[in-house]
């Protein structure tokens, strides 16, 4: 058949057919070293595990060294003072504080600070004045309930939760820009239990900045089921952090939380006084605080919203021009059937001192906001 062709012809088909050959032996070469690198692999792996020990191994021994020559230089150090010759104390001291330290920071402990507050012959006890049945002022300089009312008896806590919820968070969070795809379940969310929602869409791409505002607020369940989901994995897991926190804050015989939103639970409560603490250390969390003395924020620019979600705190834009003596500074109210119209706010006199207050079970929303301009005014500014 090759006769039957023109002689040019005959010169492609041959070119063909050596470029053929030679993609078929180069095929044949790159099974073969395919071959090869499988059958050395576990042998270079072995290599890389025993180089692996060997460096971990010396790094430990290093390690080790260098702690007992410093021991040991510190027991020199006290045998010389001893013996009368004159190094400060201090320098010892110094030098163990230093290392105490640092075993503390490689063992990941932090000291934690106590939150609580006591009444004392001159807190008084509040009455009828304020409708709220339930009801909380606390002197933050002092630690001193400047004021109460019923405020150690159970209550459900409804979206008051979400200061816990971005206080768990703020201390897991790295990178606010980083981003999180809202998924169908979290969206549907808000709207199956009745929740107030930011307005996020499924597989809308938001930063992690915009959970904690979006959980804040406008109080929405999508920004705190999202932002749980980003920092555990899932709301269940999320909520077992919280009531570690609760622990960690020596309030678990008193507060319990079952979901991260407010949603009525009859295993999901506090006390006024749980959530005036629980406020205290959120306040005292620098992201936690800026995003609770918000009063409005847009969410960055999505495909889904091009110009972004503006949100507000509508707590804090209705008590701003009240005559609180002061200013109130941060704020989260809640609501739901069982606890009636709540809220939490940090609040300061015309001095500067910090107070924090906390209602519940008012009868409306604008009687709760009325019944902390009360408490602010009646007793801050004294």
């Amino acid at each position: 058949m090759l006769d039957q062709l023109s002689e040019e012809e005959q010169i492609r088909a041959r070119q063909r057919e050596q470029r053929r050959r030679q993609m078929q032996l180069e095929k044949r070469k790159q099974m073969q070293r395919r071959e090869a690198i499988r059958k050395r692999l576990p042998y270079v792996a072995g290599a890389i595990l025993v180089l692996f020990i060997v460096i971990a191994g010396m790094s430990i021994f290093h390690s080790v060294t260098r702690e007992k020559e410093r021991a040991e230089s510190i027991e020199d150090t006290n045998e010389v003072s001893n013996a009368g010759v004159q190094i400060p104390q201090s320098i010892a001291d110094a030098e163990i504080n230093s290392a105490a330290e640092s075993i503390l920071e490689e063992s990941g402990k932090k000291t934690q600070k106590t939150y609580s507050a006591t009444a004392t012959e001159d807190t008084t006890e509040i009455g009828e004045d304020i409708i709220s049945k339930h009801a909380l002022l606390i002197d933050l300089d002092t630690d001193r309930i400047v004021a109460q009312k019923d405020a150690r008896s159970r209550i459900n806590p409804a979206s008051m939760t979400k200061i816990l919820t971005v206080l768990v968070a703020a201390e897991h969070v790295q990178d606010l820009n980083d981003t999180f795809i809202m998924t169908l379940d979290i969206t549907d969310y808000g709207y199956i239990n009745d929740c107030s929602s930011v307005g996020f869409e499924e597989g809308e791409v938001v930063t992690i900045r915009d959970l904690f505002y979006g959980t804040i607020l406008p109080s929405g369940a999508d920004a705190a089921v999202g932002l749980a989901t980003y920092v555990a994995g899932d709301q269940e897991a999320f909520v077992a952090m919280m009531n570690d926190k609760l622990k960690e804050l020596g309030l678990s015989e008193t507060a319990h939380m079952t979901n991260c939103v407010g949603i009525y639970d009859v295993e999901h409560y506090c006390t006024v006084y749980d959530m005036a603490m629980i406020l205290e250390a959120a306040i005292d969390n620098e992201l936690c605080r800026e995003v609770l003395s918000a009063h409005t924020y847009t969410t960055s620019r999505t495909s889904q919203h091009s110009e972004g979600i503006t949100i507000s705190n509508w707590f804090l834009r209705r008590i701003e021009d009240k005559d609180t003596g002061g200013e109130v500074v941060c704020g989260k109210t809640g609501y739901v059937v069982q606890s009636g119209n709540c809220a939490a706010s940090y609040g300061i006199d015309a001095s500067g001192k910090g107070f924090i207050c906390v209602t519940a079970n008012a009868n409306s929303s604008w009687r709760c906001i009325y019944d902390h301009v009360a408490l602010y005014k009646q007793f801050a500014t004294n």
